[in-house]
């Protein structure tokens, strides 16, 4: 047990310390980076490809999310989490991200293609300090798995209409599981990783958050027990793990963004004189 406690200290350690330098390489990027725009937004032909799958299977899920918008009343400075079932099976998210307060929006085995399909319906009703995604359903070792091509802009998509309703809003993209149910698929999900990665060093205001460390063991398998018994979704530990680093990247880019800002209002304030020049 002590052995088991002390590698998931050091997984943990090392995780968030690859989360930093990503802050620091998300950083320099950002200087660089470009906003992304919605995809296609003249011709929506390439994602009308999706719709009638996406309609039939998740039409009554999305209707009831819509309910829970006219029900509930969010908070502006809350973290919008939207998703697949990773974020649908989170009860305890807002304890697990408190101080952060938070508004869920997952549902079932969504994959990008949903997701984009209803991107406006789960986006606009609110105003948000972020925006969390984790969609892990699009490349799991079958003949349907979406090509680099199709994820790529499938999630661009999803990004940019979160820049477009809410512009200079960072959103944030969480790493793909590691998962014994799909650990055959996993040189091409750590692909699509690579994909989530890049997308978010190139597109300002977008960070990625690496996850799948603490889910593997020394070996490079996944850890069994941090996971339910389906082998595919996280237990109470796996979450409470999730959350940690989650939090924590959270943390680290809105504190870069707030020395930005800082130093911004710094120097537009030297330039502008001594007061009454």
């Amino acid at each position: 047990m002590r052995v088991l406690i002390r590698f998931s200290v050091f997984v943990l350690f090392a995780t968030l310390l690859q989360g930093f330098f990503d802050g620091k390489e998300s950083a320099r990027a950002q200087e660089s980076a470009t906003q992304v725009t919605v995809p296609g937004t003249d011709d929506l032909s390439w994602l009308e490809a999706y719709r009638a799958a996406a309609e039939e299977r998740w039409a009554k899920s999305i209707a009831e999310l819509e309910a829970l918008d006219k029900a509930e009343d969010d908070p502006s400075d809350a973290i919008l989490f939207i998703g697949s079932s990773s974020i649908r099976r989170w009860e305890d998210l807002s304890v697990d991200m408190a101080p952060y307060r938070t508004v869920r929006r997952g549902y079932g085995g969504a994959r990008f293609s949903d997701v984009a399909i209803f991107a406006e319906r789960l986006i606009h009703p609110h105003q948000y300090r972020a925006l969390v995604m984790f969609v892990g359903n699009d490349v799991v070792g079958k003949p349907t798995d979406r090509t680099p091509e199709e994820l790529e802009q499938l999630v661009e998509y999803v990004v940019g209409v979160s820049h477009q309703h809410s512009p200079g809003t960072p959103v944030f993209i969480i790493e793909i599981t590691p998962t014994d149910a799909r650990f055959p698929a996993w040189p091409k999900i750590r692909q699509a990783n690579a994909i989530l990665r890049d997308i978010s060093l190139r597109t300002a205001d977008t960070y990625f958050i690496p996850t799948a460390g603490i889910f593997l063991r020394p070996d490079g398998s996944p850890r069994s027990e941090l996971f339910a018994e389906d082998r595919l979704h996280l237990n109470e530990q796996g979450y409470d793990l999730w959350s940690i680093v989650i939090r924590r990247r959270l943390d680290d880019v809105f504190r870069l963004i707030a020395e930005s800002e800082s130093k911004s209002a710094k120097t537009t304030l030297a330039a502008s004189g001594p007061a009454g020049n």
